[in-house]
């Protein structure tokens, strides 16, 4: 039987790490002078660092040269470090190590696909590393979600057909880039704003193993 390949998105699918973005960017905004709101913050929904940035110094209007957004990078990741370095096992969201666990017991390949350049030190803080097989962060890619680069990456590592692997994803861009690399795509947040999924829950506790067992078998 051929094996099916399953790739996590990080943050907002197994730990909620996006409350700590948002303070590390706000804080940066503030300094800048400017508010920034956490309705703004969902436009940074798997978006890369670079990227981020951008959109910040858009929304406060402010022009940077290379050098103070490099500085700005660097500063922000260095707030978010320090948020993410008392991270724990009470982070993981629920039901998450259930599922891990369920496919683990099945002999699944597993993959983490995230545009976080720090999914090695969350995934060790929070006691999840032995579940993946193949981790691809922001470190190993060139292109950020919506292009479908880091699961590619992912399935190539996991030596799985595209079409064989599963993508759990919580961002809009995210999901985009599971159609485009011909995987089925599974949303975990608002069916509404992740209505272009095959599949979408709530959370993993919405899940039972009877849909685990048809996701293995139905690209099998």
């Amino acid at each position: 039987m051929k094996k099916t390949g399953f790739i996590f998105d990080l943050d907002g699918v197994i730990v909620d790490t996006a409350k700590y973005h948002y303070l590390a960017w706000r804080k940066l905004a503030n300094e800048l002078g400017f508010e920034f709101t956490v309705a703004q913050n969902e436009m940074f929904k798997g978006v890369s660092r670079k990227k981020c940035l951008e959109i910040l110094l858009n929304i406060g209007g402010i022009t940077a040269t290379t050098e103070q957004f490099d500085r700005w990078m660097i500063e922000k990741n260095e707030d978010y470090l320090t948020y993410i370095e008392k991270m724990d096992r009470s982070e993981i969201l629920p039901d998450v190590d259930k599922v891990l666990s369920y496919l683990k017991s099945k002999g699944m390949p597993i993959a983490l696909g995230s545009a976080s350049k720090n999914a090695i030190p969350i995934l060790e803080k929070v006691g999840l590393t032995d579940y993946f097989d193949v981790v691809v962060d922001g470190n190993h890619v060139t292109k950020a979600k919506p292009d479908p680069e880091v699961f590619l990456i992912a399935a190539k590592k996991l030596g799985v057909p595209t079409q064989n692997c599963v993508v759990f994803e919580d961002a809009i861009a995210g999901i985009e880039a599971a159609n485009k690399a011909h995987m089925v795509s599974i949303g975990i947040g608002d069916a509404k704003t992740l209505s272009s999924a095959k599949h979408v829950f709530g959370n993993f506790e919405e899940m039972d193993t009877a849909f685990l067992d048809m996701l293995i078998g139905a690209v099998n």
